[in-house]
């Protein structure tokens, strides 16, 4: 599914994506990501991937983001561009797509861009299909854990 190139929102996330995208640390790939992510609020959170010399200690574009986000206040994602260079599509990793479905309804529009625009359109359930969610999870009445009321404490317990 393509995106409405003239869709103004759509330009909001793609100019945010893009700007931060020229400032992504990565030193040992040379491949730079930006994300912008729309939240419910409407706030737009923008952020790069930050590559590390321990590869698995780097950050991806779409997890800073997210923490962004977390910590201006907000929880729940209404739209997400991720911009990469190259020709083929710069889709989230799958760990990123689980960090995207844990915020985000599995109708939420993840557009997929490059230097010139979207590419391509996907919801969350296109990217990951029949995934697992914080619904699955249930509390000790047997309902839906949420975080309001889920009688954990700050360390999960």
């Amino acid at each position: 599914m393509a995106a409405d190139a003239h869709d103004p929102q759509i330009q909001v996330l793609f100019d945010a994506a893009r700007a931060v995208q020229r400032r992504a640390y990565a030193p040992y790939s040379h491949f730079h990501v930006g994300v912008a992510i729309r939240a419910r609020s409407g706030a737009i959170y923008a952020c790069c991937n930050v590559e590390n010399a321990a590869y698995p200690q780097s950050v991806c574009a779409e997890g800073g983001a997210l923490s962004m986000m977390v910590a201006g206040g907000d929880l729940r994602v209404d739209e997400v561009l991720v911009v990469g260079d190259g020709e083929l599509l710069c889709t989230p990793c799958g760990g990123c797509r689980q960090k995207l479905r844990e915020f985000a309804d599995l109708d939420v529009k993840v557009h997929v861009a490059g230097p010139e625009g979207v590419r391509r359109t996907f919801t969350i359930d296109e990217l990951l299909p029949s995934s697992f969610g914080p619904e699955h999870l249930v509390d000790d009445h047997g309902g839906a854990a949420t975080d309001e009321g889920d009688g954990l404490d700050a360390d999960g317990g």
